[in-house]
């Protein structure tokens, strides 16, 4: 009789998740670079107002209500969208009722929202304090009016400035800024004054993202990657440079690809997700992975609703992928190599074979005399994308890493 052998990633220990993303979907307006499910209501309308708010908010809580949990409370929660901050203080409130019900709170647990520059008021920050939010998003984006203007957002530099000065009303010390870069017609003057106002408002955590092209935006029924008014492949290049060297120099570290933070300010939800770690997903357009399962929400309000109707019918039991081996390792290169970090060959070798850990170092031996990559030596070493070259050829890297592992 043969013995069949159960696979790597069967006998992998997974844990329950500790972590909830909440997908907040409703903005103003639908900016120009966005692709994210987003419901657009308007400038006049907002939790209080909304009845569509309210009736997502309470499919949103019977998706978490039906949702199995696990031996442990949560330790991150992150409102993300859309805009959060549409939300009123009852309907935020009523989410983090349900999900301390359903799953319990960590005594240091950390509460992250995204929240819009003119879209919150010192009442409202202060409410949202006052239910355990401690840490806040800013989506700035740009600090000079034609490129706010010019990536469709609904705020103003003079909005910003009120933004700020409400956090610190409220006694929120724990905050980040959101930055674009590669903007249409944006320069590398403009991108330096970006930064430097940035840092002047002393936030604990910077996010820089260059900008991304999709199909199905404005941008890009607009706009062809790399061709004008779109900065040139060098110049987007030289502003990711510029911003490892400016905020570095300023004392943030560059933890992770596109984020910087103080000491101790890192941010603790986002790191589950790099290091391919389980996590709850709710609400429209979320995904979750919970036991090596991947369960992805319908992108439309509609289709969301119906779906979670199904869920409460099936008792909370919704199947979709489960990932394999293979999946499983390149999932945790691709996220762990975010990060400055990066993953230990220890880990790898739990996940793969020795052949595909050989496999693996040999295909980045050049990167390693490019000086893009860092090879380990021992298991407590750890391969390492360099910054900030390794960073911002990551994607040639990860390509490489893809066709020797799964040709």
């Amino acid at each position: 009789m043969k013995i069949v052998q159960p696979s790597r990633s069967s006998r992998i220990v997974r844990p329950w998740p500790t972590s909830a993303y909440i997908h907040i979907p409703f903005c103003r307006r639908r900016c120009f670079y966005c692709d994210f499910p987003i419901s657009v209501i308007g400038d006049r309308k907002r939790g209080e107002t909304s009845l569509a708010i309210a009736h997502y908010v309470d499919l949103l809580c019977q998706e978490i209500e039906v949702t199995s949990t696990g031996p442990h409370p949560l330790k991150t929660i992150f409102f993300g969208g859309g805009t959060p901050s549409l939300l009123s203080a009852q309907q935020l409130g009523q989410v983090l009722q349900v999900l301390e019900q359903q799953f319990g709170f960590e005594p240091d647990i950390e509460i992250s929202i995204e929240m819009d520059p003119g879209t919150f008021s010192l009442l409202l920050m202060q409410q949202f304090k006052a239910l355990g939010v401690n840490r806040v998003s800013l989506g700035v984006q740009a600090f000079t009016e034609e490129l706010l203007q010019a990536c469709g957002r609904s705020h103003t530099v003079a909005d910003i400035d009120d933004a700020i000065a409400i956090l610190h009303q409220a006694g929120i010390t724990n905050f980040g800024l959101d930055l674009i870069s590669g903007l249409p017609n944006q320069t590398l003057g403009q991108w330096q004054a970006s930064l430097e106002a940035a840092i002047a408002l002393e936030p604990t955590h910077l996010s820089t993202y260059d900008l991304v092209i999709e199909p199905t935006t404005v941008f890009g029924k607009k706009y062809q990657p790399g061709m004008q008014p779109l900065p040139s492949d060098e110049t987007a290049a030289q502003m990711y440079r510029l911003a490892a060297t400016t905020l570095s120099a300023a004392g943030y570290d560059h933890y992770e690809i596109s984020n910087y933070a103080r000491q101790g300010y890192t941010c603790r939800h986002n790191q589950v997700y790099w290091q391919n770690g389980p996590y709850y997903g709710f609400g429209m357009g979320a995904t979750s992975y919970v036991h090596g399962q991947r369960v992805s929400r319908p992108r439309t309000r509609k289709d969301y609703a119906d779906w979670v109707n199904r869920l409460i019918a099936a008792q909370g039991q919704m199947d979709d992928e489960v990932s394999s081996d293979l999946d499983i390792l390149l999932e945790t290169l691709m996220m762990g190599l975010r990060l400055a970090t990066g993953v230990s060959l220890a880990t790898l070798q739990d996940l793969a074979s020795p052949e595909s850990v050989d496999i693996l170092l040999g295909c980045l031996v050049p990167y390693q005399e490019q000086g893009w990559v860092q090879l380990p030596h021992h298991p407590e070493d750890a391969i390492c994308l360099t910054d900030p070259d390794g960073f911002l050829f990551s994607n040639t890297i990860l390509t490489t890493i893809w066709q020797a592992l799964d040709p």
